[in-house]
């Protein structure tokens, strides 16, 4: 498969993306959690750019081999702390939004807000709506994984 787009994004785009990023990043979430976030909802889209680098960045920012092969399944697993959980478990619920799905219920917030301030819970939010935007992207231009960006 061939990417559709060999083109970059506007100057203003890749500003306005920065503004975003560096908003979610002063939130007070650990960086390792974000990646965990980011690396779950790429998952659920079948993003494999978002995949690939979520897992480069992850590592980075110190994360397992064990912990990153189980994302996809971590409520089989003992590898993640109940925040994590609760974070995990919003993630799903608001990139699960078509077809009837339910999106966040009063119990998953109320579970995520146990764990987080308002602030760490903005970031997280705004980090799963990001990566769920690229996702996006990047299935409708056919990107593929690999690419630095």
């Amino acid at each position: 498969m061939e990417a559709r787009m060999k083109g970059v994004a506007s100057p203003d785009l890749t500003t306005a993306i920065q503004h975003l990023y560096k908003a979610i990043h002063t939130g007070g979430v650990e960086p390792r959690l974000l990646e965990l976030v980011h690396l779950r909802a790429s998952q659920i889209n079948g993003c494999s750019p978002c995949v690939h680098a979520g897992v480069a960045s992850a590592k980075k920012h110190g994360e397992t081999d064990e912990r990153l092969h189980s994302v996809v399944t971590w409520r089989e697993t003992p590898f993640f702390t109940d925040e994590e959980r609760a974070a995990l478990e919003l993630t799903e619920a608001a990139t699960r939004i078509q077809d009837g799905a339910p999106g966040v219920t009063d119990a998953i917030w109320d579970a995520v807000a146990d764990h987080f301030t308002e602030e760490q819970l903005s970031s997280i939010i705004l980090e799963i709506a990001m990566t769920n935007f690229f996702n996006r992207i990047n299935r409708t231009t056919r990107e593929q994984a690999g690419k630095v960006w």
